[in-house]
């Protein structure tokens, strides 16, 4: 049973942690086949009321699992060993269903497997399903008119943030130990925040590289989603690796993320902001639930100051390079393809092609500024931390926010504004539950670390996961 008395009913197997599980297969304590027994049973019983997981891939997965071969790989330490998992239906997995969340590839099976999806299966990852997106990946609720609306487990009447909502969902209710999601403009933090989960954005290039076509692109990345930190970890180890055919791509530490998650100590120093000087609105009972949580930090042994260095023209930056995003990838797929796109991912695109020069070299040189900021103020601190949104999550059938602490929000992705950092800069970052609202829904911190510094943020999540002892789940749909 979850700490706010949330209770769960699926199969035990389901509620383990996943390094408990990848153990268990190691020593052949339990099969592959079992996994997936409890898997597609507790995906059964949940996805009428969820709708996390709408493209399941059962008998590739049993297939793939009985043909598993450690083949020397056993040593690795993102061995999955045949657990079961979910690929966000943002990434091509061979022979099963990819729609991208648009009605124009409703029956698009790819011949080839992304890159990012090889890694995880060779490295012991069985693929059960495909998660549930917005359209493109371009919006923080996610929905599509392919597949329809996916809710939010701990209130089915609330969305589950976006655009990793299925992937995230999928977690939070046990149906997989580990979800693969992207981000790009907290694609996967909002959702992890909003389900009480982990989600990582890694350093651009560490979990794979930027699409085919966008190959030195670091703005959209993917990463890994779990029910823990130790677990995040697990699942980055899974994903990391040097590959030569990915521009941006280069190989990770030497020590795995699980050892430095076990290395943790409460000797961390975070510098916590409430709204990043100023830059994006918060409402107050969200800066009071996660200054709880800081408490509770400072209270085991951390170091807690209140902190934020300047981060000028953000804003401008992060909506010029988002918009380039657009108009590069979505917005040069063929004209039957964009016919059918929503209203919000038009507008996106549009903006993009209209940029001039002077926003564009105005946007590198602004972004060069505020990496070199947040490096020098990372000196002194090991994380930043802030929230993951403003607010909590509101109607599913509302696609974003008309205000965020009674201040109107201009367009869909504006009430996002606290994921703009990350994306920018290219540091990476982490949505970390840390308790739950007055309505009994989870409450998400963002934590951000120096360059390519995934093993302080993972250690200093596991800290701060370690002294406020969330249990959120999995849980049964409520």
């Amino acid at each position: 049973m979850a700490a706010n008395g949330a209770k769960y009913s699926g199969p035990e197997l389901c509620a383990l942690d996943t390094h408990q599980v990848v153990a268990m297969l190691k020593k052949r304590e339990i099969s592959p086949a079992e996994l997936l027994d409890a898997s597609f049973k507790r995906i059964g019983e949940v996805e009428p009321k969820v709708n996390a997981l709408p493209t399941l891939c059962e008998e590739r997965a049993r297939d793939f699992a009985s043909q598993l071969d450690a083949d020397g790989r056993e040593d690795h330490p993102g061995w999955l060993a045949g657990l079961p998992l979910a690929i966000k239906d943002l990434a091509a997995v061979k022979g099963v269903r990819s729609t991208w969340g648009t009605r124009a590839l409703k029956d698009n099976i790819p011949d080839q497997s992304d890159p990012i999806v090889t890694k995880i299966e060779s490295n012991g990852g069985v693929v059960v399903a495909k998660s549930n997106t917005p359209e493109m990946g371009a919006g923080g609720n996610t929905f599509n008119e392919v597949f329809g609306m996916t809710r939010n487990p701990w209130d089915i009447s609330k969305n589950a943030g976006g655009s990793s909502g299925g992937a995230a969902v999928s977690l939070a209710t046990g149906e997989v130990w580990l979800s693969h999601g992207s981000d790009l403009a907290g694609s996967l933090r909002t959702p992890a925040a909003y389900c009480g989960v982990i989600g990582l954005r890694p350093s651009p290039g560490l979990a794979g590289g930027g699409p085919a076509d966008l190959a030195f692109s670091t703005e959209g990345v993917q990463g890994p989603m779990a029910r823990n930190v130790r677990d995040a970890a697990l699942f980055l180890d899974a994903m990391a690796g040097f590959d030569p055919t990915l521009a941006i791509s280069f190989p990770p530490p030497e020590k795995s993320f699980q050892q430095s998650v076990l290395e943790a100590d409460e000797k961390v120093r975070i510098a916590w902001s409430c709204d990043l000087n100023g830059f994006a609105p918060v409402e107050k009972i969200m800066v009071e639930n996660l200054k709880a949580g800081l408490a509770k930090a400072e209270s085991a042994g951390a170091t807690v100051v209140e902190d934020c260095p300047k981060l000028p023209e953000l804003y401008e930056t992060y909506i010029t390079l988002r918009a380039m995003f657009w108009a590069a990838l979505p917005g040069r797929l063929p004209e039957i393809v964009q016919a059918g796109f929503k209203r919000t991912l038009r507008e996106n695109i549009n903006l993009g092609r209209n940029l001039t020069t002077d926003q564009i070299y105005d946007a590198q040189r602004n972004r060069s500024q505020i990496f070199a900021n947040m490096e020098n103020f990372l000196h002194d601190f090991d994380v930043l931390a802030f929230p993951v949104v403003g607010l909590d999550p509101g109607p599913v059938e509302e696609e974003y926010p008309p205000m965020v602490d009674c201040k109107p929000v201009k367009d869909y992705v504006d009430w996002l504004r606290f994921s703009f950092l990350s994306t920018t800069t290219g540091l990476p970052s982490l949505s970390l539950p840390v308790g739950f609202n007055q309505h009994g829904m989870p409450v998400g911190l963002q934590l951000v670390g120096p360059p390519r510094g995934e093993a302080k943020l993972l250690k200093t999540a596991a800290m701060i996961e370690q002294a406020v002892n969330f249990n959120g789940g999995p849980i049964d749909p409520r």
